[in-house]
């Protein structure tokens, strides 16, 4: 299996930070933003990776990252989105990297405290269709919502007003080598940009999406409110174990974090 990391975008939520880097690496705690979605793939035992980067910060990230030294890889690929054409746009760039194996995609601000180990083994046991990552909130309204039935999702919902369940679909996804045909079907959404809901929709429509509970906290980074919120929870808990915790005792998660 193979990682990706999508790390594109202009960052606008976070204005003026952003206005002189790149998002992602912005830092959370004691490290880049980056580093944290590159550590859960290769916790993961996923050591075949690309990051999906663009705009005008694009060349910082290998002078960050070079090969993957930090994370004990021996090389990292990159490729460059123009524009803003959205998630899937980004992921699409990735086909010829990826060849016919499967993959892992992360979205470059998704910050999670353990692993996703089970989800991989689980997927590769699977064989075949899509895999996504869910977590249980109080708020879903909030998310992109998934109907669940049995082992499979039935339904994916965005920013629902009544939603169908409390499973908010974050943002990991495991896809078979299918996903760039499906990607080359998509057309632009109503902001203009290829959808990757629209990708699970047509893994849906095949009755081959099923999904996974993430263990511990999650949470993104992409507003200021976020930030802050990774940034605490980094320093308090610790995540996907990049560093031994300070002490035992389980420290309190903030309000309006995924637990």
């Amino acid at each position: 299996m193979k990682g990706i990391v999508l790390a594109g975008g202009t960052g606008s939520r976070l204005n003026p930070l952003t206005r002189v880097t790149n998002k992602h690496l912005l830092p959370i705690y004691e490290k880049p933003m980056v580093y944290y979605p590159i550590q859960t793939l290769v916790n993961a035992g996923i050591e075949e990776i690309l990051l999906v980067t663009g705009g005008r910060n694009a060349g910082e990230f290998l002078r960050l990252l070079g090969n993957g030294r930090d994370f004990g890889l021996k090389h990292i690929n990159y490729t460059y989105q123009e524009g803003e054409g959205g998630i899937a746009e980004a992921l699409g760039l990735a086909e010829y990297f990826a060849g016919d194996e499967p993959i892992c995609v992360i979205l470059g601000d998704n910050i999670i405290e353990n692993n996703i180990c089970q989800a991989v083994e689980n997927f590769k046991k699977q064989g075949e269709g899509a895999k996504i990552l869910v977590k249980e909130v109080t708020d879903a309204q909030r998310f992109g919502v998934a109907e669940i039935r049995g082992n499979h999702v039935i339904g994916i919902e965005e920013k629902p007003k009544a939603p169908k369940s409390n499973y908010a679909v974050i943002g990991i996804y495991l896809y078979d080598k299918t996903v760039f045909q499906k990607i080359r079907r998509l057309k632009p959404s109503g902001r203009g940009e290829l959808e990757i809901t629209d990708v699970n929709n047509f893994y849906i429509e095949e009755g081959k999406l099923t999904y996974e509970v993430l263990d511990g906290w999650w949470t993104d980074a992409g507003t200021f409110e976020s930030l802050l919120r990774a940034n605490n929870l980094v320093a308090e808990t610790g995540a996907n174990k990049m560093s031994p915790k300070k002490n035992d005792k389980q420290a309190k998660v903030p309000e309006g974090v995924a637990r």
